[in-house]
């Protein structure tokens, strides 16, 4: 009687498979390698490289400076959380043909939407959305302009309809 007793009924549940395990190792390795692509790309998104161009400090003193070189101004618009802009950033404005164009044959001044003092020349262009470019004659006047990002062959492409021999004379 102790045998009947000291057996156990058949099990219900399901045999562990040994196929599970090597489902799980796949799935821990998956989110591992998700979490660095992510990390990497969210790295990639924000890292900005230095640049050469000559920016002016702000707003007025490109005024000035323009007043003085009869050159034409281009102002950028943009926001430390505007992605987009370090994008063009990093594959625009580093870029040595951008920057020996910019130098010779402009005055470039890089404005940041989110900054009070801003808060002029964002209402006397309409600027609504980052990354914008624009590009005015000394005075102020818009000639060129571009919202959103673009790539080096666009800017290019916009800095030649104003100046074309500083373009194609790199």
């Amino acid at each position: 009687m102790n045998d009947a007793k000291s057996q156990s009924p058949p099990s219900t549940e399901p045999a562990s498979r040994p196929d599970q395990g090597k489902f799980l190792w796949l799935w821990i390795w998956f989110w591992r390698v998700t979490l660095v692509v992510s990390l990497s790309y969210a790295w990639y998104c924000f890292y900005v490289p230095s640049n050469s161009i000559v920016w002016a400090d702000n707003y007025t003193s490109a005024q000035h400076q323009a007043a003085q070189s009869g050159k034409p101004i281009i102002l950028f618009f943009t926001g430390k959380w505007c992605v987009p802009c370090r994008i063009m950033k990093r594959n625009v404005w580093a870029d040595e043909q951008v920057t020996e164009s910019v130098n010779a044959a402009f005055i470039p001044v890089t404005i940041d939407v989110d900054d009070p003092d801003a808060a002029a020349a964002l209402s006397r262009y309409g600027v609504g959305a980052t990354p914008n470019t624009i590009i005015t004659d000394p005075q102020g006047n818009v000639l060129q302009q571009k919202e959103g990002g673009m790539g080096k062959a666009d800017f290019l492409e916009l800095l030649g309809k104003l100046n074309p021999s500083a373009i194609n004379d790199l």
